[in-house]
């Protein structure tokens, strides 16, 4: 192939590539920057115009600073020159003005006033920078390169905070739905826990399910959160998780049991606490299960609490786990009705029970715990033991 002496089609390799593409983006931002030149001595406003437009910006001229409000209002600008004195006013009232309505806009105020007291009076109402007049064309150009540098920072740090918001809220939203996914694990692993716990305790076969459906109505009708009531949910549904840990010859005894068994079969409480305390996202309901058999006069175990020294989950769960074993066919009797329910749980109404939860209790109609009975016994694929938005609404109260 023939050489190329002159070079032609080749580039030159005195120009150095980098450089060329700096001066390019340079002369983008400068086409791209819009300047408001105020001044109310024209051929002021004529030698700004000309010396920013030579060094390929854009300018628009006002001559006074109402003209100049009027051109803002229409118009955006990268940067606003103002001379300070004028006829119709001063340029720190449109100083004022532009830093109120556009903080981001820099201001460089440009006068013959040889005063720092002037200078540092507009520095301090949010002026850029400082023009005494008479300036060089060369001080001109460098001031507004350094106020539109200065906008340009302010901008790319405005997109960099927005940007990061947004990286920010999408991770955060990952995070939440994996926290969701994960909860979703630990209660279909506590459901199966509930199934084998089932097992062991035949006689209860479904206790734990359709008691933790009763709990949740009723901490809803009491206007308990979302959040506790999650809490709440699991605890009814591990209460007694601790009888994983009685001997089965206590636990499926078919007769009254011995002083020294009934001991045995109330350690299951201080059991079950014990082995879900220590599991973070289940602290709450462990003091559920650890107070699941205290009674609101202070009669019950493992530790006479009373009142409100009882957690409230567990003074809600004791009502819904009476309800159901009332309701529920037991070895030495037949289920009875839930009207009979209510009439007993009232008897204890002050004694073994929270007053004001039995108070609401008796304004839920029997349909609902007849409806969630039905949907638990049925195994219903419309009802989970932990999903509270699918069960039912109780009636207001």
């Amino acid at each position: 192939m023939a050489s190329n002496p002159a070079g032609l089609g080749s580039p030159n390799p005195a120009v150095d590539p980098h450089a060329e593409a700096e001066a390019r983006a340079t002369a983008n931002l400068r086409r791209s920057a819009r300047i408001l030149a105020v001044d109310d001595e024209p051929h002021v406003r004529s030698m700004i115009g000309a010396t920013l437009e030579r060094q390929g910006y854009e300018v628009q001229l006002a001559a006074s600073g109402r003209e100049a409000l009027e051109i803002l209002e229409r118009n955006a600008f990268d940067l606003v020159l103002t001379d300070i004195v004028m006829q119709d006013g001063t340029g720190i009232v449109l100083l004022d003005r532009i830093h109120g309505q556009q903080p981001q806009l820099p201001v460089v105020m440009v006068t013959a006033i040889h005063d720092i007291g002037v200078a540092i009076d507009s520095m301090r109402r949010g002026a850029y920078d400082y023009l005494l007049k008479p300036f060089e064309r060369e001080h001109l150009v460098s001031t507004v390169k350094r106020a539109l540098d200065h906008r340009q920072a302010l901008q790319d740090s405005h997109n960099y905070q927005q940007n990061l918001e947004q990286v920010v809220a999408a991770r955060t939203e990952m995070l939440r739905q994996a926290m969701e996914n994960l909860e979703h694990s630990y209660d279909v692993t506590l459901e199966a826990l509930g199934d084998a716990l089932d097992l062991k305790d035949s006689e209860t076969e479904g206790h734990s399910k359709r008691v933790t459906a009763y709990t949740i109505a009723l901490a809803r009708a009491m206007g308990i959160t979302p959040a506790e009531i999650k809490v709440i949910a699991r605890g009814a549904f591990l209460h007694d998780i601790g009888k994983m840990a009685i001997p089965d010859e206590i636990l499926r005894k078919p007769g009254k049991l011995t002083r020294e068994e009934q001991e045995v079969m109330r350690e299951h409480c201080t059991r079950g606490y014990n082995m879900l305390r220590k599991i973070p996202f289940l602290s709450g309901a462990a003091e559920i299960v650890f107070s699941h058999q205290e009674h609101y006069d202070g009669s019950g175990y493992p530790n006479g609490l009373s009142g409100g020294e009882i957690p409230v989950g567990a003074r809600i769960f004791a009502v819904a786990d009476a309800l159901d074993a009332i309701t529920s066919d037991r070895p030495y009797r037949k289920a009875r009705s839930f009207d009979a329910a209510r009439e007993e749980i009232l008897s204890y109404s002050g004694t073994q029970f929270d007053p004001r939860v039995v108070e609401v209790f008796l304004k839920i109609p029997n349909e609902l715990w007849h409806e969630l009975r039905s949907e638990i016994t049925g195994q219903s694929k419309r009802f989970s033991t932990f999903d509270i938005a699918n069960a039912p609404n109780p009636p207001a109260l």
